[in-house]
């Protein structure tokens, strides 16, 4: 893979829908949509849950994945990517036959190539802190914040309802991260909240901000707990204004996360340097 760490990165987000609890069927579609990319992509951001899904019942645990298999399978997704890779799943602590194991919404940091050794830091994963509704009925919060070192500098790694939370971006602003990440499946009666708060976290923290949003509808939940998703994934210039978004239908967005935009905001606004 071609070493663009002095450029300005471009980012990806191949907004997909998501058939919960089909790993097979998502991770094949993670890798198509990957393999589709246009050339010159540095990072690819695929939503909350993508490679599980979520069901707010026994079956999670069935479909979550130990943190190893879920790495080899976005591995591979990183790959055929030729790029960084960030993506949801439900992961589980141990071996799939134990009952009692926790389970957590995870967000995976793959670098580019899915090895480290083409640059672009190392695996990492992030648990989701703030769950979500009946959510938080089979699923553990996580404890650790996580930055991660990628194509596009230290970025801070953000799960969904995580950005309704003040103190989780200023404690990414107090550690300057060059870019705020966040994957999501947002309801999308609510869509105009998920714009919103994703454009406040860029502001506030002075940082770009992508936001990659799950569309479709759900598709492993019983009839009565069907949900449609906002889809609009999005990428927030410093400054709040949003460089590049969708709507809900599936499609890939792309932008540049320009380095000078982020260092010219930073300048004039000071807020970083005086926390």
């Amino acid at each position: 893979m071609t070493d663009r760490s002095s450029d300005d990165p471009t980012v990806a987000v191949p907004q997909v829908p998501v058939e919960d609890l089909a790993v097979d069927a998502n991770a094949d579609r993670l890798r198509d949509r990957a393999a589709d990319l246009p050339s010159g992509v540095d990072l690819a951001v695929f939503p909350e849950y993508a490679l599980t899904g979520f069901v707010a019942d026994e079956r999670l645990r069935e479909a979550a994945l130990s943190r190893d298999v879920a790495r080899a399978r976005l591995e591979s997704v990183a790959e055929t990517a030729g790029s960084a890779v960030v993506a949801g799943y439900a992961e589980r602590d141990g071996d799939a036959e134990r009952d009692g194991d926790a389970v957590y919404n995870a967000t995976a940091y793959v670098p580019p190539g899915g090895s480290s050794e083409d640059g672009g830091g190392e695996f990492s994963a992030y648990r989701k802190r703030h769950l979500w509704d009946d959510e938080a009925e089979w699923v553990e919060p996580g404890g650790d914040r996580v930055i991660v070192e990628t194509p596009a500098g230290p970025t801070g790694l953000l799960t969904c309802y995580d950005l309704n939370f003040v103190a989780e971006s200023a404690w990414f602003a107090e550690r300057a991260v060059d870019a705020l990440v966040v994957v999501g499946a947002w309801p999308a009666d609510h869509v105009a909240n998920w714009r919103l708060l994703v454009r406040a976290r860029a502001l506030d923290g002075v940082r770009w901000t992508v936001g990659a949003g799950r569309t479709g509808t759900a598709g492993g939940a019983r009839p009565a707990e069907a949900a449609t998703y906002a889809g609009n994934s999005l990428v927030v210039r410093p400054d709040g204004a949003v460089a590049a978004e969708l709507g809900r239908e599936p499609a890939t967005l792309t932008a540049t996360l320009d380095r000078d935009t982020l260092s010219a905001q930073r300048d004039l606004v000071g807020a970083v340097d005086d926390i």
